[in-house]
């Protein structure tokens, strides 16, 4: 069903699954690298852009993630961190995102010899830089990455744990998932869970459901990023829709990964008739060249769905954020109110 994206860039919304590296703007990506003498693969927007937004020409997820070392060579100081955070956040709140969680793995921005807590003050300095500025509220997740090592995963687990009630709001799983099951990390969500810390995991994308059982069952996770893969699994369907385990949704990075051939035959629709806890995300703004306004339309064009299946979503993704119940109540009480309008 088609929605005046007008309607929907104005409605209030959430982004819980957006990657900071793959949502860098690409005047800042070229700028960066002039000032800090990195050679990129072409110098000028246009080039660059056919190397690092690939389109629905992508092979797999492999080649999805390939663009990454690129944005990652200038994303190894401090200055261009908080920058990248802060721009991240701007582009947010000007479609009119009120929540939005930002997820990367610091260990990835030690290439210099940054030290990790300076990783972490870098972006949550950008980010409350823009909190300041625009009615918009972030928080970070700390991505383990399956294809380094489980011990890497247990130093970012305590990082994730130094930094809890200081802008730290979850732990993720991410990376490469065929041959680097989840399992191997469960000593990190052991450490995230001893804690009280909010879990997510990427499973179900490039691999299997047994992806999606191991995240949930071995590491605890209380969200699935993507999921793709959950439907050939029945009975672990109805175990994530009984326990209202949100799905963290991202439309045009999983047809461009291949997980999904075409948005017609994505699993979305069935997923949201089956009465699953469905949000909607960009997973790469840059990469996946997306919005959340996009995102929204092109699930209403896909799978059918009017205004009043948008406002379900949207407000199940304010039901899934890793907020305070407290924090959380007060705001879908406003965002209900806001979105009687539409």
């Amino acid at each position: 069903m088609e929605i005046d994206k007008k309607i929907i860039k104005a409605m209030p919304k959430t982004d819980l699954h957006v990657h900071l590296d793959g949502s860098v703007r690409m005047a800042t990506l070229i700028e960066l690298a002039k000032k800090q003498n990195v050679k990129l693969p072409a110098s000028n927007d246009k080039d660059l852009k056919k190397i690092l937004v690939p389109g629905l020409k992508c092979k797999n997820l492999v080649d999805y993630l390939r663009p990454f070392d690129i944005v990652l060579s200038v994303l190894q100081e401090e200055e261009a961190l908080y920058r990248v955070a802060y721009e991240l956040a701007e582009d947010a709140a000007a479609e009119n995102i009120w929540y939005m969680e930002v997820r990367y793995s610091p260990i990835l921005h030690t290439k210099k010899g940054m030290k990790l807590p300076i990783i972490i003050d870098a972006v949550l300095s950008g980010l409350r830089k823009a909190e300041k500025k625009y009615e918009i509220k972030t928080g970070v997740i700390v991505c383990g990455m399956r294809n380094i090592s489980p011990e890497s995963s247990i130093t970012l687990a305590d990082l994730a744990v130094a930094y809890k009630n200081r802008g730290v709001v979850g732990f993720d799983l991410a990376g490469t998932e065929e041959s680097y099951p989840a399992k191997h990390h469960r000593e990190a969500f052991y450490r995230i869970l001893n804690n009280n810390i909010n879990t997510t995991a990427h499973a179900g994308e490039a691999y299997g459901p047994e992806s999606i059982h191991q995240a949930l069952h071995y590491c605890g996770a209380h969200r699935i990023g993507h999921g793709t893969r959950l439907l050939e699994d029945g009975d672990l369907l109805n175990y994530v829709n009984d326990h209202r385990i949100p799905m963290e949704i991202c439309l045009t990075s999983n047809i461009q990964t291949k997980v999904a051939p075409s948005y017609e035959k994505h699993p979305l629709k069935f997923y949201y008739d089956f009465g699953l806890r469905i949000t909607i995300n960009t997973d790469n703004r840059m990469i996946s060249n997306t919005t959340i306004t996009r995102e929204l339309s092109l699930a209403a064009e896909y799978a059918n769905l009017n205004i009043n299946d948008l406002k379900s979503i949207i407000v199940a993704g304010f039901k899934s954020a890793f907020l305070p119940m407290r924090e959380k109540a007060i705001m879908l009480n406003v965002v209900n109110n806001e979105l009687e309008k539409y």
